[in-house]
């Protein structure tokens, strides 16, 4: 069994962003990912879709809680990057791009008229 441990790698390094490091590579293990798990989107949508996964937690001020986030990162590339996620983990992530499949698709919103609500074949 391999381990990147990319996370004890990064803790070592004397930087001093280290939100910025995390997103630096992630964006560079992005073509190798998208690889693995055969993703057909662009690059920079998917890095798009990471930055709006950086940007929701951007008010963050307390030094614990980002080092938590960021060492949360790290696992979840290693996790990644050795494929012990399944592509559907990763959907989530790209959720605004993939197209809604299977249930998903046939879910109606508060405002749907009657035809809609009737047509759902």
């Amino acid at each position: 069994m391999t381990f990147l441990s990319l996370a004890a790698k990064a803790r070592a390094l004397p930087i001093d962003n280290h939100v910025k490091s995390l997103y630096r590579n992630i964006c560079k293990e992005l073509p190798r990912v998208m690889t693995l798990y055969d993703f057909d989107i662009p690059a920079p949508i998917a890095r798009r879709a990471i930055r709006n996964h950086f940007s929701r937690n951007a008010h963050i001020k307390d030094e614990r809680i980002v080092d938590m986030l960021v060492e949360k990162g790290y696992m979840d590339l290693e996790e990644t990057l050795l494929q012990h996620k399944q592509r559907s983990h990763l959907i989530r992530v790209f959720a605004g791009y993939i197209e809604p499949s299977g249930h998903d698709r046939k879910r109606l919103g508060p405002d749907a008229t009657i035809d809609e609500q009737f047509s759902r074949a």
